[in-house]
């Protein structure tokens, strides 16, 4: 696996594709939700990428404070289905919080998590700090990761 982390203006038009299609895969298709997912965040964002040769396996994108949040924060993360026997997800947060702690400077990080992902992003640290709510007709909670640098 090779993990790749760039701003949008870096990334080439094969990434960029991948990396929507991809979300669409898994957001639109697989999990039957109609939603504009091009949300004009991706040009503010830095770009976590986990590659198997040419095939994207894993994505995730990240904010700096201020942006979706007061803190930084973690959206987007998706795993290919075809690799998803090797638990990449574990992988990808991991990167994506040490991404955030050196290019941010921050280890204070809120996220919109599904809400049948609450223990597996407990086991990272974070904390869910709200009742669930709809985002896009799948239930959802905001959860946090408070980290002292």
């Amino acid at each position: 696996m090779n993990i790749k982390i760039k701003k949008f203006d870096h990334l080439t038009l094969s990434e960029l594709y991948k990396i929507l299609n991809l979300r669409n895969e898994v957001f639109v298709v697989e999990q039957n939700c109609a939603y504009l997912d091009t949300d004009g965040k991706d040009q503010l964002a830095h770009h976590l990428m986990v590659w198997d040769d040419e095939v994207l396996a894993a994505y995730a994108r990240i904010f700096e404070p201020g942006i979706k949040y007061t803190e930084s924060s973690i959206g987007r993360v998706v795993v290919n289905l075809a690799h998803r026997e090797l638990k990449l997800g574990h992988l990808l947060i991991e990167h994506a919080v040490k991404a955030v702690e050196d290019i941010y400077k921050t280890g204070n990080i809120t996220i919109s998590a599904q809400a049948h992902l609450q223990r597996f992003y407990n086991k990272h640290g974070f904390e869910t700090v709200s009742e669930e709510y709809m985002e896009d007709d799948i239930p959802h909670v905001e959860m946090t990761r408070r980290k002292e640098l």
